[in-house]
């Protein structure tokens, strides 16, 4: 290869060749050098959330577009507080609060994180399930879901750390497969005029099922899992990256912590919030794109209600139109997103949970162990994957058990996002790197937004 310039890549240097780069080269450079902030947008697109922009689709049309653009900014602070406090700390979310702050709260946080997760688990398993008997009818329900449950769990536990932060980082491309199927919905040039009209105009209705619908994008937005993940896997990076020492290296009364902060550069931090901003961005984008798809498919046909993801995509078979065999097309692309987005988001489910859970009670962590290293923390990912997948085959509906899993969310989310917003102002626990004043009144914004939409369904169950 020519010697051109020299870019610093996680302790080495790569060499790019002189003169101008090809798009494709451009992009494989700018791809490797993302990392949680990616994978975390792209698992915030899950079967569930998928579910729930669908139905605001179908039954708003492109009423609620404006929501990617309002939420964008809300859920970009958001992660790149967490984001920073991982790896300016070398710390889990958990350890922090354990360590600064309440134990009663933190225990009670990672008690409701783990029931909303492991009920999320079940939900997106079945939608996968479902996807893929919609791809391959001849395959039983039971057996798709088994076999996509033992994928995860044999990736999670036997693939390393490494290794597996790829595949999850891959993943995410099966976003862009709602692109596609949003373009081959929507053929006419006056109609993304209408999209875009929508998108920068908001729309407003004052009745319940729109307030709730709203309260429902928010919810699967801004999720609490999210924010433990996010600086879990920040602190992953460090340790792979050798920054800093693992967890298990120094023990003080059976807790375990890193022996020191990482030493952080202001590059670092800089390539954390281009992390972060790409995936937050890909985040809001797809959801924008799922609500166009299901909007132009359903709504504007009349079908106005879906329940399940599932049920979306069979719908878009015999509406599209446009050129032949476009609706198998449209409806194949949109189940194989399902697929995809489930096995990168019930990874990032039930791991985030064990981290919550394990840096609670001071258990050994981390997906850079195997499983003799960190028993409690794997057979929490595997309990509550297990336990999800038993939920598509019990009594239980998956759709009021959605239902459960957002208003625990949204309960949840207020004292969290409260908590991650003291830390990230905590000079002693970031040094100079805490919030800026724009990030403090963008991260009041989403605190208000969340406690008024927890109050919202409080009162809408009372009236």
């Amino acid at each position: 290869m020519e010697e051109g310039r020299k870019v610093e890549k996680e302790g080495e240097d790569i060499i790019l060749p002189k003169g101008k780069k090809s798009f494709a080269s451009s992009f494989r450079l700018f791809f490797k050098s993302l990392g949680p902030g990616l994978v975390t947008g792209g698992s915030d697109n899950d079967p569930s959330g998928i579910a729930t922009y669908s139905q605001a689709g179908a039954q708003f049309g492109y009423g609620l577009l404006w929501m990617a653009l309002v939420t964008l900014p809300l859920v970009m602070i958001v992660q790149e507080m967490c984001a920073r406090i991982g790896i300016v700390s070398g710390k889990g979310l958990s350890q922090i609060i354990k360590q600064h702050y309440s134990k009663k709260l933190l225990y009670s946080v990672a008690s409701l994180l783990l029931i909303a997760n492991t009920i999320n688990i079940g939900a997106d398993i079945g939608a996968m399930g479902a996807s893929l008997k919609l791809l391959i009818p001849q395959i039983p329900f039971f057996i798709s879901t088994l076999i996509f449950t033992a994928i995860i769990l044999s990736a999670e536990i036997f693939i390393s750390y490494k290794t597996y932060s790829k595949v999850l980082k891959y993943l995410t491309l099966s976003l862009f497969l709602y692109v596609v199927t949003a373009f081959l919905a929507v053929h006419d040039g006056s109609e993304w005029y209408n999209i875009a009209k929508s998108t920068m105009i908001p729309h407003f209705e004052f009745n319940k099922v729109f307030v709730l619908m709203i309260i429902a994008i928010l919810g699967t937005t801004i999720s609490p899992y999210l924010f433990f993940w996010q600086t879990a896997q920040e602190v992953e990076e460090e340790v792979k990256k050798g920054k800093i020492e693992e967890m298990d290296k120094k023990e003080d009364h059976h807790q375990h912590y890193y022996h020191s902060k990482p030493k952080i550069t202001k590059g670092e931090v800089k390539n954390m919030r281009i992390d972060i901003i790409t995936g937050m961005s890909l985040a809001q984008a797809i959801f924008w794109f799922i609500m166009i798809t299901s909007a132009s498919t359903l709504h504007n046909n009349g079908v106005t209600n879906i329940s399940t993801a599932q049920e979306a995509a069979k719908a878009l078979e015999p509406l599209v139109k446009g050129f032949p065999h476009s609706g198998q097309i449209a409806g194949a692309l949109f189940a194989a997103g399902i697929i995809g987005t489930g096995l990168l988001a019930v990874p990032v489910l039930a791991a985030s949970a064990s981290y919550t859970i394990s840096e609670s009670f001071g258990w050994k962590e981390g997906l850079y162990k195997n499983f003799v290293q960190a028993p409690r923390f794997y057979s929490i990912i595997v309990a509550s994957t297990v336990i999800g997948l038993w939920i598509n085959f019990s009594n239980i509906d998956p759709i009021q058990a959605l239902v459960y899993t957002a208003v625990i969310n949204g309960f949840v989310s207020v004292p969290v996002l409260i908590v991650v917003s003291r830390i990230s102002n905590n000079k002693k626990i970031l040094g100079d790197q805490v919030n800026k004043k724009i990030s403090n009144v963008i991260v009041t914004i989403t605190i208000v937004a969340m406690a008024s939409a927890s109050a919202a369904m409080v009162a809408y169950n009372w009236i």
